[in-house]
């Protein structure tokens, strides 16, 4: 069982998401906050494994709290939970390890449990081993903009360099997804931090710019767009 800290300024709102996860079933609500300072006071505590945050609160705001507890030694995992979904991409940016807008589905939470099992079984991937002029290289995951698919490699784009693995994208995809990654394109497997724009393209597709020296643009098939735009909160 995951030990998990509800924060909401609002009553109502913390009473219906401990219905929902109890309703989902492998988490253990052991704390409640009303208020991002009165949540960091019981995180120092007691050790918990996640953190179901609303973003808009009185006085420090949850965006707020989760850069403060990336600076924690263990720091729990963040599931924000809002209904304001403009603040999706910044949520990759403070690492975390999703982004529910209310009102909250069960079964998107029970996926947002999961990926939190899977932290705390040891899945977190923290760099991926590529090849650069020969050399063996442990290439960290924040580093990553995006990969491509290249026969049964990939390719791995930094800001300025390209690598090659041996790991297939659809391998990369089932390791990086509880990092913030997202399958755009049956090549493409995009960093959702990264995203700088979001640009509706002719016949229903889509067209991201990243974040890169060079303004990467990379294209999101059709069938790709609806998912998407619900991690982006679009």
């Amino acid at each position: 069982m995951l030990r998990a800290l509800v924060v909401d300024d609002e009553a109502p709102a913390r009473s219906e998401l401990r219905f929902l996860l109890d309703e989902a079933g492998g988490v253990e609500v052991v704390g409640e906050a009303s208020n991002a300072v009165e949540a960091l006071q019981l995180i120092k505590a007691i050790p918990y494994d996640a953190i179901f945050l609303d973003i808009d609160m009185p006085g420090l705001s949850g965006m707020h709290l989760a850069d403060v507890l990336s600076n924690l030694e263990r720091a729990p995992a963040i599931i924000f939970v809002t209904a304001h979904s403009e603040h999706a991409v910044k949520a990759f940016e403070v690492a975390a390890t999703d982004y529910l807008v209310k009102p909250v589905e069960l079964d998107r939470l029970r996926h947002a449990i999961g990926r939190v099992a899977g932290l705390e079984g040891g899945t977190r991937i923290e760099r991926i081993p590529v090849e650069k002029a020969g050399r063996k290289i442990l290439l960290s995951v924040e580093d990553i903009y995006y990969v491509m698919a290249k026969d049964d490699y990939s390719y791995l784009f930094t800001d300025a360099e390209r690598y090659l693995s041996t790991i297939s994208l659809a391998q990369l995809e089932q390791r990086l997804e509880p990092r913030g990654f997202f399958r755009v394109h049956r090549r493409y497997l995009v960093n959702l931090s990264q995203v700088k724009e979001v640009v509706p393209m002719y016949g229903g597709t889509l067209l991201l710019t990243l974040q890169d020296s060079g303004a990467t643009q990379v294209p999101v098939s059709r069938r790709r767009v609806p998912a998407l735009k619900r991690a982006l909160g679009l």
